[in-house]
């Protein structure tokens, strides 16, 4: 084999799990000694994609990104320092005022520059906006040199960008694009495309893929169609990251498929073979293609997470100490975890919730604690590395309604942990055996948000009434076993071997 190709739309501090399911299948391909390059085609303008891959655990030889694909610009770090833009500065200035990550180069009359550093405390530029006459009129970004520029001019009382150069190393222009609302275009050398998709198309065609090659599709939306299109001899897959499904929606002659997988399911005779995270959905997915559509396309089940070991807490776990992570969005319902444990503390006195993860919803969840004066006991604890902190605590607990799989739940039984979640699809009905290692909640699509929060603080209560839950926590620990990144090694190399 040459090279697996994997290809996503964008990445983001607060990332989705199917980016965590890329970052853990590096880490399988790298131990299994394959090369792997992951694609990104969504456009960053206010983050260095590199800060972004890095941080979830990529290295940065493994990220391909659109844009700079056609240019001999690698993935890298902002090094561009406040130093190197002055030096580029032929004009008089007038006054330079910093103001945490944004320095001001004043010229005077309506004229100045406004850099963007990394952070507060860094030197180092990401980008510099252009003002001439009060106007913006251009944006420069950098890494360790200029990648590209957006040329903007007033369009009904709004700056307009209106064209896009994509620069090489020396500065030359590798190529443009042409802005025009909706529409546009790239300009190269010797040809020119007219959509984003045939960006794509061009730039799958120009990895010279071959029968040892293979394409793994995580995200369709937009780029699917162009990787079919140019994939050559290629071998692809497809990966489900969430139910695939809706079930509302689906009678006996009719399947409404999740139209995040549609086009993928259609084109079932170009796909090799198919992943899902588990044996329920796999098994799911296969009776609904031969009943819907008549076909038996391959499918396999490879977890889209694992962990490389169990983790065993050095002392005791603080008592009645709860943990929950995900990004704060509203499909999580994290709100009903904060108003259960508000609940059962009522019960439970010394009973603790620490949420991890960054989002939308982080404003509200605040306004909840503290209507319910919660604060000592209910914290908000952002994005970090939880592997060697799970163990630290005595349960798990989740809102969602819907998992694919459950990266965070996955890496709590492997801390021995406990878990209290709803029973959906897939991964709550994956990791938790209800009254063995947590609880199950029953779970409707019509359930209320109270019926719901009352459902998760009545399995609290019951599960830290307990005399003692050593039971569960090596319940957890016995199931994690099956998910040990050993065990993934083999499945994601036997099936790479019957299909390359």
């Amino acid at each position: 084999m040459q090279v697996i190709y994997n290809f996503n739309i964008g990445i983001g501090w607060a990332s989705s799990g199917v980016e965590y399911a890329q970052a853990y299948r590096a880490n399988i391909f790298r131990r299994l000694g394959l090369k792997a390059k992951f694609v990104f085609t969504d456009m960053f303008p206010t983050e260095n994609i590199e800060h972004m891959t890095e941080a979830i655990g990529f290295s940065d030889d493994e990220i391909i990104w659109l844009y700079t694909w056609f240019t001999d610009t690698g993935i890298s770090p902002v090094t561009f320092k406040l130093d190197d833009l002055m030096k580029t500065v032929t004009r008089s200035v007038r006054s330079i005022v910093r103001d945490n990550k944004r320095v001001r180069i004043d010229f005077g009359d309506g004229d100045f520059y406004t850099a963007y550093l990394v952070n507060e405390d860094s030197d180092r530029v990401h980008r510099v906006e252009i003002v001439s006459d009060n106007k913006l009129i251009r944006k420069d970004y950098y890494t360790y040199c200029r990648v590209y520029s957006e040329y903007y001019a007033p369009l009904d009382k709004k700056a307009h960008m209106y064209q896009r150069r994509f620069f090489n190393k020396d500065g030359s222009v590798a190529y443009e694009e042409l802005n025009d609302d909706e529409n546009v275009m790239y300009k190269f050398p010797d040809k020119v495309l007219y959509s984003k998709e045939e960006l794509i198309g061009y730039l799958v065609k120009g990895l010279d893929l071959s029968s040892d090659d293979l394409v793994i599709i995580d995200r369709a939306t937009g780029i699917g169609q162009a990787v079919l299109r140019n994939h050559g001899d290629s071998k692809v897959a497809v990966v489900i990251h969430a139910d695939h499904f809706s079930e509302g929606a689906t009678d006996d002659t009719y399947i409404r498929w999740n139209n995040f997988y549609e086009y993928e399911f259609s084109q079932n005779r170009h796909i090799d073979f198919y992943v899902t995270a588990t044996n329920v959905q796999k098994d799911l997915l296969a009776d609904q293609f031969k009943k819907y559509k008549d076909v038996s396309p391959k499918i396999v089940t490879i977890p889209v997470g694992s962990v490389d070991e169990l983790k065993y807490p050095l002392g005791e776990r603080r008592r009645h100490s709860l943990i929950t992570a995900s990004r704060l969005a509203s499909e999580k319902h994290v709100d009903w975890v904060v108003q259960a444990v508000i609940k059962a503390h009522k019960v439970i006195p010394d009973i603790t919730l620490d949420i991890y993860g960054k989002g939308k919803e982080e404003e509200r969840l605040l306004k909840i604690i503290s209507e319910h004066e919660a604060q000592d006991y209910i914290k908000l604890k952002g994005h970090c590395d939880l592997k060697e902190i799970y163990q630290t605590y005595d349960a798990y607990i989740s809102g969602s309604t819907s998992e694919g799989f459950g990266l965070s739940v996955l890496e709590a039984i492997a801390g021995g942990l406990p878990v209290i979640g709803f029973d959906v699809r897939y991964g709550n009905q994956t990791f938790i055996s209800n009254g063995n290692n947590g609880y199950l909640i029953p779970w409707k699509e019509s359930i209320e948000s109270g019926e719901a929060v009352d459902g998760l603080s009545d399995r609290l209560i019951e599960l830290f009434s307990r005399e003692s839950i050593d039971t569960f926590h090596e319940a957890s620990y016995e199931i994690a076993k099956k998910y040990l990144t050993t065990e993934v090694e083999k499945k994601w190399k036997e099936v790479i071997e019957q299909t390359i």
